[in-house]
């Protein structure tokens, strides 16, 4: 099972790609989409065609991507849920099914507190796949977001087969 997971943002969307087999995952690849443009709608283009090329080059069967969640800034919550379409959107050719949690959700199944910090995650990323290196914020919240999906999957599996 290949699962791509999505941090998405209108400056910066992390991004990552994991393996989920016999209840081990393997990190594939992970990374951040700094986008460009001046106006949002370039940097929405940008993130995209990104996104669209990441699914094409690693064929996911599941996505799973930061839900939403409401900033002290509305206008940053509207750019925020611009970018999570246009990476959703972008993954729509392929098929995959999609999983949204919660940025709090995602913190208690990496780390084991809803409550921690990014360096935090970051560390516990990086021993869960054993990454050695430098790691980005956005590329290790996308790998939490994906390690917390590859975990929930049998859950999601027996509330499937229980409806």
């Amino acid at each position: 099972m290949r699962i791509l997971g999505l941090d998405p943002g209108s400056l910066r969307t992390g991004y990552a790609v994991v393996e989920s087999t016999a209840g081990r995952v393997t990190h594939v690849i992970s990374g951040t989409i700094r986008t460009e443009g001046t106006s949002l709608a370039e940097r929405l283009q940008e993130i995209f065609v990104a996104v669209e090329r990441l699914t094409r080059d690693f064929h996911p069967d599941e996505v799973a991507i930061e839900g939403v969640f409401m900033h002290r800034n509305a206008d940053s919550a509207l750019k925020l849920g611009q970018a999570r379409g246009a990476a959703l959107s972008a993954t729509f050719a392929a098929r995959p099914r999609v999983f949204e949690y919660a940025p709090r959700a995602v913190k208690l199944a990496v780390v084991g507190t809803g409550s921690a910090q990014k360096d935090q995650v970051q560390l516990m990323v990086k021993r869960l796949l054993n990454i050695s290196g430098p790691l980005g914020a956005d590329a290790a919240d996308a790998l939490a977001i994906a390690l917390c999906h590859a975990h929930s999957r049998r859950m999601h599996g027996m509330l499937g087969r229980a409806r």
